[in-house]
Parts: C-alpha cells; structure tokens; sequence
C-alpha cells in the first residue's frame, strides 16, 4: 500500500505499534519528525490523515478516528505481523508447558516466519520506539530458544542440536542456547562433544564476562558427567522437577478423564478375570481405538492399597530411559547406582498394578525389562497396551476392537451411544431426529467404530450439522481436528496417532501397506503378493501381512477360508493420502481383478471347483466393481474383457442386473477393442439378461452377439460361436422352436469336440438329449441324459451334471402328469431334483436353485403335497425377487406347468394361507421340503 512517502509511512507506523490506544498529537509529531517538529505540525498531521485515509480505501477508513486524546487505528486482532507474531509466541509456550512438543514447535517455526527485520524500522529512535523495539527482539530470541526445545523434545536431536549450533554463534551469551546444544549433544549419544560444549561456554564466560556459568548450566554439567540417564527423559533441565532427598516418593496419580465412558464392559470384565489368574495383560489394539482409556478405567477402580503405576511410554524415545520412567510413576524420588537393581528392590515386596502405556515402539526393550520385573517382584501385576504384543510366555492378550455399530439386538450399539453423547456435550440438550439418527450411522459406519475419531466428529458438531459431518468425510483428517485437552491420547490428532502406527513398520512392510488401501471389502493373500511393490523381494506378503495384524494395522479374520484380511476405512483413507504414486496403486489393483476374472471363468462354467469359484468372485465383488470401474476410466478394453468374462458369474451369482448394466457400459467405452473381448461381451448380454428380458429383446440381443462374432475364423471365434449355439439352444426350448435348439445343441457339440472344450461339449448334448426328449424321443432323451451326467461326472463338470438331472427330472414329472399312477415317475423326478439341488448348492448357484425348487413345485402336487407346493411357490417368488429377478422368467429353466398344478390343486382360500405361509421361509426352509418329499415317496 503506497503511503505517499517516509512521513505518512511514520504516522502510520506510530499508530500501529500504540496497538490501538489513542496518540496525541504531540507523541505523533514527535514519532514522524523526531524532537523538533515543524511549526505547523498539527496542519501537516492533518494532511498526513486524510491521506492516509485515503489509503485505506473505503472499507478501511472508518479504521482511523479522531478521538479526545489523539488519533486512534482500530486494528483487528491478528492483522498485524507484530501482534501475529506475540500470539504465535505465546501459544507455542502453552503447548509445551504441557507437553504438546509438535504442534509447541509448528507455533514457534510459525512465529519465526512473521519476523521480517527490525521492528518499527521506519520510527525515529525515540524512547518509546526503543522500549517496543526492544520487547518484540528479546521476544524473538526467547522464540528461537523455545523452538530450540521443543524440537529436541520431539526427539529430533539431531535437528536441534544444528540449529542450537547456529543459535549460539548468533548469540553466545544466552545460557539457555548452550544448554539447549549441550543435551541436544548428549541425547545424539555425542557425550564429548557436549562436555567440550560446556567447557567453551564455561572459557567464553569467564574470559569476555569474568563470570561462571549460571546454575541451569551448572548442574547440567553434573548431569553429564554422572552419565545421569535422566538427561534421555523427554523434559527440558530447566523445566525437570528437583528430586526429594531420598525414598520413596509418593506414586504419581491419575484420575478418570471428565467425559463419560461407553461400550467397554465385556473388556473390563475381561482384563479383571485375567489378572486375577495372570500376572500380564497386554491390550492390543489399532490407533484411536481406546485402549489407554480402557486401562485408565479399570486401574482407577481398583481398590489396591499400593499403585497403580501409570507409565506413559509414548512420551519415552529411547530404551534406556522406560526404567527412569517407571521409577518416576512409582515413585522412586532418586535412584542410586544401577536404575535396574533400584527399581527391582524398589518393587519387590509391593502389590501393585503397573500400567505400561503405548509401548508399540519400544516393544523389545519393554518386554525385557517386564520379564525381569516380574520375576523378581511376585506380588507385582503388569498391564500393558501396545499396538502388537509383547511376545511373553505367560502373557496374555486382549484384542481391543473399534465400537460396534449394532448391539446383539440389531439396536444402535455404543460407537452410536459415544457419538450421540459427546454431541450433547456441545449441544446441550439436543435430540436427534430420525434423520439425525440416520446421518449418525454413516458417519459411525465410515469411521469404523474408533472412539478417537468419534469423538473428533462429535466436536465438530458445534459449527456442522451431522449431515455436513457425513458429506465431508471422504477429507476425514481435515474434517476431524484436534484432540481435545485433557484427553489420554497420546497424539495430537487422529492422523499423527495413524501415522505414529506407520513409522514404526519397516520399509516392506510400510510399502505393502501402502498398496492395500484400493481394496474394498477385504483381501486374501495372494492379493497382497500380487500387489506389492517392486523391490520388496526379500520379505513375503505372508511375513508383512503377519506384521501388519500383529501391529494391529490390518485385521484378519480367520473365520473364512481363505483368510480375509481387512483395513479400517481409516487406515485406508491414511494410506490413500499419503501413497506417493496412488496412480500406480489402482492400477496394480485393477490387474489383479483382471487376473482374478481370468482365473476363476473355467470353474464357473462347471469344473469341479465352480462352487469355489462363485464364492471367491461373491466375496470379491466389491474389489471387482472398483477394479472394473479404474479400467472404465483408464483402460476400457480391459473392463470389457473382464465383464465378458464373468458371463456365467452375472448369472448363476444373482447379478444379472449389474452384469449388464456394466457390460452395456463397457461395449460403449470400448467401441475400438478387440474384435474377440466384443463378442464376448455381447455373448455375456444375452446371458445376463436371460431373467430380465422378455422373448423379441433376447432374440435381438442374439442376433447383436452372432453379428459381433462374424465368420468363426479361429478357434477362438469358432469357441465364441459353439458358445452361441449352445445359448441359442437353450432359450429356443423355452419358445417352442425344439428343432431349432436340437440343431444349434448338436452343433455346440461337434465343435466343442473339435475344440476339446468339455463345457461346452457336454453342455450342448444335455441341451440336445432334452430336445430329443421334447421332439417325442424320450426314451433315447432320457438314456442320453444319464450317459451326459456320467460323462460330466468323468471330466468335473459338475454343474453340466445338474444341468442335466434337472432336465432328467423334468422329463420324469411330465410323463407322471400324465400317468394314471404318477406316485413311481414323481418319485424318480424328486430323486433327480434333489441330485440336482445337491450340485448347484455345490455350486453356490442360487439361480439355478431356485430353477430346481421351482420344479419341486410340480413335483410336491405330484406327491400329493399341494399345501406344501404353494409355500414352496411363494417363497421361490420371494427369494426370486430379493435376487432381483422375475420369479415368472424362471419358468426357461424350470417346469413350465409349477403355476397351473398349485393353482388347480388348492381352492383360493388354501393358495392363499400357503403364499403367507411360504413368504417367510428361508432358504434352508425351502430346501427342507424339497428333499422331505424324497424321504416320503422313497
């Protein structure tokens, strides 16, 4: 802002540093002339005002206003560096008055970078000048100093002792920089170098001062001598308390945080139980989680004479130092000759509780030191809490896991109840509503359960609503600020306490971690090998995954085979922020998609291992939905191979609706693909459409997929081709064109004998026999029907070989239909449905399950069972439509006739206590009356 010159720029500059107290005229002209001013000085003030007004612009001139006592600059808080610069100074000095190292040194570094020169430079040297001048320069020396400190107690030694080095040489006579430079030394295991330190100063003081060294610097050159290890703790000389003279000094107390605590009583019960049988507890659990509050809880209800002891160990940096620590919290007021032996003797007639606080870091050295503790001291109880054991014999663990979302009821559980009440707490008297309610689920939900990151949701609800809350974060370590005061974590923010879990992985490790994050719902092993980065050869998925559950970064849930592995949404959403090729990640994901689609396509299509199949690709749709969806964006000829190839998963999973609307996606992305990955594509629309679309739709789609394929030219065209004719066979049954689908069938057959493709072979003779069947041969249908499940027996195709019972079954309930005494040909069609339930349960194909029970429908009446027949048929309808289906296409796989015997075999009140019956039956339910009709009629 150009102020008109040196005059204008003093005026202003004088009413800036009264800091807003009015300036007479005679101060001002004193501070734009010095002590003789002109002799119109008020006139030229004048002037200098309504320029400087001027200046100000419009929204700024009310700023300046005449007053009785003088000119007066109405400054904002904050809008001055000056006044930017003492406030920064003194919030540095509260954060490490109480402990806050890091955010102490960002507010010190962020104070620094206000200083611009010397203060009021552009002012005469008149005495109220100097005594400003004065104050602000000694402020920023104190600065310097304070930085200095609070970087050394982050345990950047290193850092500090360069930057004490430098302040020191600025300004040798401060003490407090020599001290500062002479521990930073010391804690870099430099121990000459700190007591030729102090004899420099000790040299400079005495021969530029004739002085000795004060008694800050006294006493630490005592200190170091004595090799006194409470150099190491995180506190400062000038700030470490004295020691008593001598004893045991009373235990340091802690008391229970004032915020209410929730959801926690199996685990209390649990740690009680335990130590009442064990003498070590470690509770394990992942960042944010609750542990410190857990042990806080229970130790401050114990009714012990004696302790308990806490030890917070994340304010600890080096090994040697937790027995200083541990003597500290006991009580142990000063410690002579070996710390070890003092402690051990210190302890070892009390019964107490010792309380070892997030000891994830110094894992080994803890351990050691415990084992000997407890072995010598047999009256003593140790509770730890560490993000990975401690790897003790006899120690015993608890797994700390996030809040639940639901109680075993199906009600809200305590992550909502935690939320809900930390809202109150800066919304008093609140109540939510049922959206309210609703927004608070997903935020519990999207923060996994952790009580930290609740909690830090929660205070945000002063200035957000719990719907912003929700919509904001997909940014959650922006969203969520700041840990309280007088909160037990250990860390400043839930994304420091994330990332103080990730510095202590090793480089493998770490980088593994790194590459998980694009996965969604879980992974298994050979995800993880498959993504790792280049480089980490020398350690297995398999030993950085065992690191990463064992340091509760990854979950692993045992339960399923093969093991499922898990981050938390949090941990994910750290990995995602800070991954330095994100790009690279996806990508690396997408292709094991790409691999997963490939490899599982021949056991869906019938090998033995098709139920296994169809499992692996259900559990990992959420991972195949993303990697599908990168290469939509980046790479859609690869999405459109992907969708073709899982054909038969849209199907027989239940995900007709997805598969085409991602197939329909991808044959739009990719209009330029291979000609091979379009016909494919377009074959997998006809599939996935088969129980959505009616009759003239399916036949366009047919004849979209034999344009796409054009003359089989190849094997891989002509397989494409036989895959068609087999299709086609299978729907012109259901339309009546028999001959048609016998032709299309035999054709699939030869080529796929020619080819050696079993699928489709065996699939096209199950298509043809029942042609034959249905053409009036049913005999020779029937006979090749059973030589087709014998066949399909030898090569594992199992689902080819239910494919085939059903039709058998059908053949059997249409000629009992017809029969005089159908009670033998039922009998025969139920033993054959349910050989055809056994595979396709085998399979993990619920389409072609409900195909079959379908069926069982005709076979129930048939059986003289129409009650039982329409609960079958209303619950077939059921569970139909929760796959997404209509329950009437069904009749392409099934009996067509299922309707007509229920509805001809029940009067319209019975068919109607049936479908209410039947709505309500499960799967196994259904399942049950199937095969209870076989135990019957056999």
């Amino acid at each position: 802002m150009d102020l008109g010159g040196p005059l204008p720029r003093r005026l202003f500059t004088a009413l800036v540093m009264a800091e807003g107290e009015p300036v007479s005229d005679g101060r001002l002209a004193e501070a734009v002339w010095g002590p003789a001013p002109p002799s119109r000085a008020a006139a030229a003030l004048q002037v200098y005002v309504s320029r400087l007004r001027g200046a100000l612009g419009s929204g700024g001139r009310d700023l300046l206003e005449r007053t009785g006592s003088g000119y007066r600059l109405r400054v904002p808080p904050g809008a001055v560096d000056a006044d930017r610069f003492v406030r920064q100074v003194e919030r540095g000095r509260q954060l490490l008055a109480e402990d806050n190292a890091a955010p102490a040194l960002h507010a010190f570094t962020e104070a620094l970078t206000w200083w611009h020169g010397e203060p009021y430079a552009d002012l005469l040297a008149g005495p109220d000048v100097l005594a400003a001048r004065s104050r602000l320069v000694e402020l920023r020396e104190v600065a310097i100093e304070e930085r200095l400190a609070a970087r050394l107690s982050t345990g950047d030694a290193p850092g500090a002792v360069a930057e004490s080095d430098a302040a020191v040489q600025a300004a040798p006579y401060r003490e407090r920089r020599w001290a500062l430079l002479i521990l930073g030394l010391y804690r870099c295991g430099r121990q000459g170098d700190a007591l030729a330190a102090l004899r420099r100063v000790r040299a400079l003081l005495a021969d530029e001062l004739g002085v000795d060294p004060g008694p800050e610097l006294q006493r630490l050159e005592r200190l170091v001598l004595a090799q006194d290890l409470r150099l190491l703790l995180p506190e400062t000389p000038s700030t470490a308390p004295p020691a008593p003279a001598g004893g045991m000094a009373a235990a340091r107390c802690f008391g229970r945080p004032l915020s209410s605590f929730f959801g926690r009583d199996r685990e209390l019960t649990t740690v009680a139980r335990l130590l009442a049988e064990q003498r070590l507890v470690t509770l394990v659990g992942p960042a944010g989680v609750g542990k410190t509050r857990l042990v806080v809880e229970y130790a401050t209800s114990l009714p012990d004479a004696d302790g308990p002891w806490l030890v917070r160990l994340a304010d600890v940096g080096q090994p040697e130092v937790i027995v200083h620590a541990i003597a500290t919290a006991v009580g142990l007021a000063q410690v002579a000759g070996e710390p070890r032996h003092a402690l051990r003797d210190a302890l070892a007639g009390r019964a107490g509780l010792l309380v070892l606080d997030n000891c994830e870091h110094l894992v080994d050295a803890t351990a050691e030191l415990t084992i000997e503790l407890l072995a010598t001291c047999p009256m003593l109880r140790v509770l730890a809490t560490s993000r990975e054991p401690l790897g003790i014999d006899g120690e015993a663990t608890v797994t700390v896991n996030p809040l639940p979302l639901r109680s075993g009821d199906g009600a809200d559980g305590s992550a909502m109840t935690l939320l809900l009440d930390r809202i109150r707490a800066v919304r008093p008297g609140w109540t939510p509503s049922d959206e309210e309610r609703a927004q608070a689920r997903q935020v519990c939900a999207a923060l996994d359960g952790l009580p930290l990151a609740i909690e830090l949701a929660a205070a945000r609800a002063r200035l957000l609503g719990l719907g912003e809350i929700a919509e904001h974060l997909h940014d959650r370590f922006a969203l969520l600020g700041p840990v309280a005061r007088g909160s037990l974590a250990p860390h400043a923010t839930l994304q420091a306490a994330i990332a103080w879990s990730a510095e202590l992985l090793s480089d493998d490790d770490r980088g593994l971690l790194l590459r998980l994050w694009p996965f969604e719902g879980g992974f298994p092993l050979e995800a993880a090998e498959a993504v790792r980065p280049v480089g980490s050869a020398g350690t297995s998925a398999l030993e950085s995954l065992s690191s990463l559950v064992t340091r509760s970064v990854v979950s692993a849930d045992t339960t399923v085979a093969p093991t499922r592995y898990r981050l938390l949404e949090t941990i994910r959403a750290y990995c995602q922020a800070i991954d330095p090729d994100p790009g690279d990640t996806l990508k690396a994901h997408a292709i094991w998609v790409r691999d997963l689609a490939a490899q599982c396509t021949a056991d869906v299509r019938g090998q033995r291992h098709g139920g296994r199949a169809l499992q692996i690709l259900d559990r990992e749709l959420p991972n195949l939905r993303a990697g599908i969806a990168h290469d939509l964006a980046h790479q859609p000829e690869h999405a459109l191979r992907t969708v073709g190839l899982l054909d038969w998963f849209w199907l027989r999973g239940g995900h007709s609706a997805e598969g085409r609307r991602l197939i329909d996606t991808a044959l739009r992305a990719a209009p330029h693909a291979a000609h091979a990955n379009r016909a494919r594509a377009y074959l997998a629309r006809v599939i996935s459409a088969a129980l959505f679309a009616d009759e003239a739709e399916v036949r366009r789609m047919f004849e979209e997929a034999r344009v796409a394929i054009g003359e089989p030219t190849d094997d891989e065209h002509r397989a494409l081709y036989a895959s068609l004719q087999y299709y086609r066979a299978m729907f012109w049954q259901t339309t009546g064109q028999v001959q048609a689908s016998h032709d299309a069938a035999d054709e699939a057959v030869t080529i796929g004998t020619q080819l050696g493709l079993d699928w489709i072979r065996i699939a096209g003779l199950r298509t043809r026999h029942a042609a034959l069947i249905q053409l009036g041969h049913v005999a020779a249908g029937e006979a090749g029907l059973i030589d087709t499940i014998e066949q399909a027996q030898q090569t594992g195709q199992l689902w080819s070989a239910g494919w085939s019972e059903l039709a058998l079954a059908l053949s059997y309930l249409d000629r009992a239909t017809a029969h005089a005494d159908p009670s033998s040909l039922a009998a025969r069609g139920i033993d054959a449905l349910c050989r055809a339930l056994a595979r396709f349960l085998h399979q993990e194909d619920s389409v072609f399950t409900l195909a079959v029970l379908y069926t069982g429908v005709h076979a129930l009446v048939l059986a003289g069972r129409p009650h039982d027949a329409g609960q079958l048929r209303a619950a077939v309808h059921h569970h139909a439509i929760r796959l997404g289906f209509r329950p009437d296409l069904l009749r392409r796989f099934s009996s067509p006739d299922s309707d007509h015997m229920v509805d001809t075999a029940l009067s319209p009140d019975d068919r109607d206590a049936a479908a209410a019956e039947g709505a309500d039956l499960s799967w196994l339910d259904m399942i049950t009356l199937l095969t209870s009709a076989r135990t019957v009629t056999g």
